[in-house]
């Protein structure tokens, strides 16, 4: 007996065909399944726009009270709405007549007499509730519904036909609907509502022979259509895995913090950069982009405290606008990790980057949705997992409240997900503030111990000697330092 190889499907939906282990198996029996509004008949007409040609044409049944021309209303603003196709490749039916007095053996006739007439290869049912919905006002019920399902999936392969019925169904629903059981594939859509952010959610429940990615994941509807953001794993497909040695460094732009480092700051490595506000994190990261183009690496910035208008410097603004540093829009609140990581490995792998900045994590968990919030920890760490393993180099800035008392790293419980901490912080001494620097942690690579004055000029950051002959600075106490103007005398 020979192997028998199913051909997959490409859906022409963002995402979709990765979760489906590559697409939809061909004559499989599909359930789009689901709460209403969350995007059911939306997805069904992208797949099926995608998939419909004069040689593969597709039978659209609706079992709606409303005509279908209202529902195409809608779907043709999107931009894979193609209406060349319709009454060529796309034939819509409706069946609400049929349906009236609860006669499945009536709708299967119907449906088998246009299958016969339009030949189709693609077979869809909007909304199979309302079929399911029919069959309490029978006397036979549940196995009227369960006949009618199997026969209809039966004659779809019979035909030749990949077949999808769309349904608004409930979990309590799901567990006892004979329709779950027939069929090959199940996508279940859902909306999330946590507070004032609403976030939509995809998951293979189930695809018959082929591996599917497990898990819960986003997706938008937006001006294209259908977007799908599936959960990030430790490699993307468009990623590879970096060797990491410690033995190849990046400059930070300062040179004495590259000497601070020990030599510079290890190549795909995770740093977090901590300090209160306005002791010079944004300014560092700007110069670790600057550095990075002088170098030839391009760089990538999710900047979520400022709009691009406000953006950071007028060095960064005019690599920004040069195209040598790439800018990911985080204006959209009630986005999800594996939304800006999806938009920052498509720019990294479209500008070759090797720099990344995500200014800052505090601005991050607010743009976030509020049920993303939660898990901020978790996903974080897959993102660094990732971008990580892409080989690129990420600076994250962290805002902490400096309290002098108590020495922290991350407002989050994050600073073990990072390779590098370099910490900044304010000293009073004689009555004036001053900033100092010190790197807290390198993994695996030896580096400075010293708590180091620096400044900000226009230049940037310059960074002067160490602080010595001090008491009391990290106690909460006011500095004493051996000397009238040893401070000033740093620089």
């Amino acid at each position: 007996m020979n192997k028998v190889i199913i051909q997959r499907l490409p859906t022409g939906v963002p995402g979709l065909d990765q979760l489906l282990g590559g697409g939809v198996p061909e004559y499989s029996f599909n359930l789009l399944a689901g709460t209403p509004g969350s995007g059911k008949t939306t997805l069904a007409h992208q797949i099926m726009f995608s998939l419909a040609t004069p040689e593969r044409r597709a039978l659209f049944f609706t079992v709606l009270g409303e005509p279908p021309l209202k529902m195409l209303r809608y779907q043709q603003q999107f931009p894979f709405f193609d209406i060349a196709k319709v009454n060529q490749s796309i034939k819509f039916v409706n069946l609400a007549a049929d349906l009236l007095d609860g006669d499945f053996e009536r709708v299967l006739a119907r449906i088998a007499a246009e299958v016969a007439a339009f030949q189709p290869s693609l077979v869809f049912v909007d909304s199979f509730r309302s079929v399911a919905q029919s069959s309490r006002a029978m006397d036979d019920g549940t196995a009227g519904l369960q006949h009618f399902v199997q026969q209809l999936g039966m004659q779809m392969t019979g035909w030749l036909a990949t077949t999808f019925l769309i349904g608004e169904y409930l979990a309590p629903e799901a567990e006892s609907s004979p329709i779950f059981t027939v069929a090959d594939g199940i996508l279940w859509l859902s909306q999330q509502v946590q507070r004032d952010s609403m976030v939509r959610k995809i998951q293979v429940v189930k695809m018959r022979g082929q591996a599917q990615t497990l898990g819960v994941h986003t997706f938008r509807i937006n001006e294209q259509g259908v977007q799908i953001f599936p959960r990030a794993m430790l490699r993307p497909d468009s990623a590879h895995d970096a060797a990491i040695t410690g033995n190849e460094r990046v400059s930070m732009g300062v040179p004495e913090l590259d000497s601070m480092l020990g030599g510079g700051l290890p190549a795909a490595y995770s740093m977090l950069l901590v300090g209160p506000s306005g002791s010079g994190k944004t300014v560092l990261a700007t110069q670790f982009l600057a550095e990075g183009v002088r170098n030839g690496e391009p760089g990538v910035i999710a900047a979520f405290e400022k709009s691009p208008n406000q953006l950071l410097s007028r060095q960064l603004n005019d690599l920004v606008r040069s195209g040598q540093v790439g800018m990911i829009d985080t204006r959209t609140l009630d986005m999800s990790i594996d939304e800006v990581l999806h938009d920052m490995v498509a720019m990294i792998v479209r500008m070759k980057a090797k720099r990344v900045v995500i200014d800052s994590l505090s601005g991050f968990e607010l743009a976030l949705a509020a049920m993303f919030r939660d898990d901020f920890r978790e996903s974080l760490y897959r993102l660094i997992a990732v971008l990580t393993g892409m080989g690129v180099t990420v600076l994250m800035t962290a805002e902490l409240e400096d309290r002098y008392t108590a020495l922290s790293f991350s407002s989050y419980g994050n600073a073990f997900l990072a390779d590098a901490i370099v910490m900044q912080r304010y000293v009073e001494i004689e009555s004036r503030l001053q900033r100092v620097i010190a790197v807290v942690k390198v993994r695996a690579s030896a580096h400075s111990k010293d708590i180091r004055f620096f400044e900000i000029d226009g230049d940037g950051i310059r960074i002067g000697a160490p602080l010595a002959g001090y008491e009391g600075i990290l106690s909460g106490q006011p500095a004493r330092v051996a000397g009238q103007g040893q401070a000033d005398a740093q620089f």
